[in-house]
């Protein structure tokens, strides 16, 4: 991943999603995050899982598994994260062949970063790009 040290990030999005399984095929097959853990409740449901993209990590969950956090986001609308890639345009043609509901393809912006934006099968918005800040100390 571009612009970055290779040490531990220190701030990981956090998603809950009806149907935790499906969020985790499409972000897997569609979107290139790789699996790192999935620890499944009673019944199923997802109750702590972690992907990883580049140096960067997403936690998600199922909603209705139960815990303060679950409550806390009962009534959360959807939420949106940015992941840095090498090659937008190789990973976007990934999403769209993974039937992702792509809402901007592939851009160049005037800041210099080249990006692209789809919603994922529960209106959460990913935005995929190669603007890495440089925020070392």
């Amino acid at each position: 991943m571009a612009g970055t040290t290779g040490a531990r990030p220190s701030i990981y999005p956090t998603v809950l999603y009806a149907d935790a399984k499906a969020a985790i095929r499409q972000l897997t097959e569609a979107f290139g995050f790789t699996e790192l853990s999935v620890y499944e409740g009673e019944g199923g449901a997802v109750m702590h899982a972690e992907l990883v993209q580049g140096n960067g990590a997403v936690m998600l969950g199922s909603k209705g598994r139960g815990g303060v956090f679950d409550a806390a986001m009962k009534d959360a609308g959807p939420s949106g994260a940015y992941v840095v890639v090498d090659d937008v345009d190789a990973h976007h043609r990934r999403a769209v062949e993974h039937g992702a509901e792509i809402l901007m393809p592939p851009t160049d912006q005037d800041y210099g970063s080249r990006d692209y934006m789809a919603r994922d099968l529960e209106g959460n918005i990913w935005s995929f790009g190669t603007y890495a800040p440089d925020i070392q100390a």
